[in-house]
């Protein structure tokens, strides 16, 4: 009911932490964790007479994912104050940048919740830091303060007001976070605080031009969490407005265990943080050159790596994209591919049978015992007929606990096929006296009986027996019916 009368208008603003070792303004290690206030100097705190040194790593990562995403970076951008109090921030100001960001006018495309092509505007991305770390449930009836995290190098992607769907705007954050692991400018982890999102919603009636009044929410620790805390928020302003009210401008806070948002405060504008370029910082100039270095250095991003699987190798887009979600998970499979030869058998293994093992195990590709060369070469064993495709799976399961290489795993398990055809016949003429009407109606014409008879045997074999050379016997049996007696 809700969007058949009244229209969600989503922007979304990405706070993504560049993955340098020290931080933005001085020489405090970024490492998550540490005991609390113990990654400090007196740049951190504030303390009188300290000033900040701009970290050239975190210029470059900054610039990096903005030209990834089609911005333009410019030649000079300026960190300017943006003040407010908060027990979290030591100098009572923010080093951010205002009206000269680093970059402007980007895009992002990607498939929507129904499968069409959909643009997302980047507005701009801007470099700034991060703020201290309030923590609500240490001390009953106080907050305390840790500061490890105040002055870590941020970007902030803020979108143009483009998404009209949450599930859109769930895609398209995946697409982001995938975009930003590529690169390698962070580890985009929501849990530790390195990808946080605020989304800005408004709500106008079906057909209108204008947009209506936006509320921040903020507060949410996951993808799903947007999504919901977006359609919670664009039902909470529809009801508003069917019942004539008016949507006040205003901060929220998702409420996780309440599945609600509830109000935090009035949201500022910009004039309420009074903006002024940092004395202690002059303006960050960027050479032509230098920018096109690191135009030149893009990595092939998730979208054209997508696009050359599916070309490449002959796959599905639906494999293509378990494939690309993970820059670790491409690079094994096309390890995979090109040393076995065959891009869709790679693809089938490591869409199946090793995203399951990851999924069992909890570890990310790069941490697991089968290498891309020992999947190479079992594969190559299945296809040159040395072992089943059944067998192969379970040395795969032995793989994962032994670093022996596959031929030794599957003659020590007796997994190897058999080929000889005297030890064949005996399976399957075994399979013939326990399933003497299939073996009639095989005989009798009906030829899709013979994959389900050449399974029996496989499964009364141990998956030893050679499967090619069973379907010829079975065959071979469908027309000569002095070949077998059931």
């Amino acid at each position: 009911m809700t969007g058949d009368v009244w229209e969600v208008v989503i922007g979304l603003e990405v706070h993504v932490q560049l993955r340098t070792r020290t931080k933005a303004f001085c020489d405090c290690l970024t490492a998550f964790g540490g005991a609390p206030n113990t990654r400090t100097c007196p740049v951190c705190l504030a303390l009188p007479g300290a000033l900040p040194v701009l970290n050239g790593r975190a210029v470059e990562l900054a610039a990096t994912a903005a030209l990834a995403l089609g911005c333009t970076v410019h030649e000079e951008s300026v960190f300017a104050r943006k003040n407010y109090f908060y027990p979290d921030l030591p100098k009572g100001y923010q080093i951010s940048q205002f009206d000269r960001p680093l970059a402007t006018n980007g895009r992002v495309t990607f498939r929507g919740q129904d499968g069409q092509p959909r643009v997302v505007g980047i507005d701009r991305v801007h470099m700034e830091e991060d703020a201290g770390k309030s923590i609500h449930d240490r001390y009953p009836g106080l907050t305390a303060i840790d500061l490890n995290r105040a002055g870590t190098p941020l970007i902030e992607i803020v979108t143009a007001p483009d998404l009209r769907h949450s599930t859109d705007a769930g895609v398209f954050l995946r697409q982001l976070k995938r975009t930003v692991e590529y690169l390698d400018v962070s580890d985009a982890n929501m849990e530790e605080g390195s990808l946080r999102v605020d989304a800005n919603v408004s709500v106008r009636a079906k057909g209108a031009v204008e947009y209506g009044t936006k509320t921040e929410i903020k507060n949410m620790n996951s993808f799903s969490s947007v999504e919901r805390a977006i359609d919670v928020e664009h039902a909470r302003q529809s009801r508003i407005l069917a019942d004539g009210g008016r949507v006040r401008q205003e901060t929220l806070l998702w409420d996780a265990a309440r599945q609600d948002v509830r109000p935090a405060r009035s949201k500022e504008e910009s004039h309420d943080y009074r903006y002024f370029p940092d004395p202690d910082l002059p303006p960050l100039l960027l050479t032509p050159e230098w920018i096109a270095t690191r135009r030149d250095a893009l990595p092939e991003l998730p979208n054209e790596r997508r696009a050359r699987f599916v070309a490449a190798y002959g796959l599905p887009e639906t494999d293509a994209e378990v494939l690309t979600a993970s820059r670790n998970v491409a690079e094994y499979f096309e390890q995979v591919a090109r040393a076995h030869g065959d891009g869709k058998a790679a693809a089938n293994w490591v869409v199946g049978e090793v995203q399951a093992a990851l999924n069992t195990l909890g570890v990310d590709i790069t941490h697991l015992p089968v290498t891309p060369e020992s999947l190479a070469s079992l594969l190559d064993m299945v296809r040159g007929g040395t072992i089943s495709n059944t067998a192969a799976k379970r040395v795969f399961a032995l793989m994962l606990t032994t670093a022996e290489a596959p031929r030794i795993l599957a003659e020590r398990e007796g997994l190897l096929l058999v080929n000889d055809d005297a030890t064949l016949r005996q399976w399957v003429d075994a399979v013939c006296a326990t399933s003497p009407d299939e073996i009639r109606r095989l005989r009798a014409g009906e030829r899709k009986l013979l994959g389900v008879l050449v399974g029996q045997v496989m499964k009364t074999s141990g998956g030893r027996a050679d499967p090619r050379k069973v379907s010829a016997l079975l065959a071979a049996m469908a027309t000569d019916t002095s070949a077998f007696k059931p």
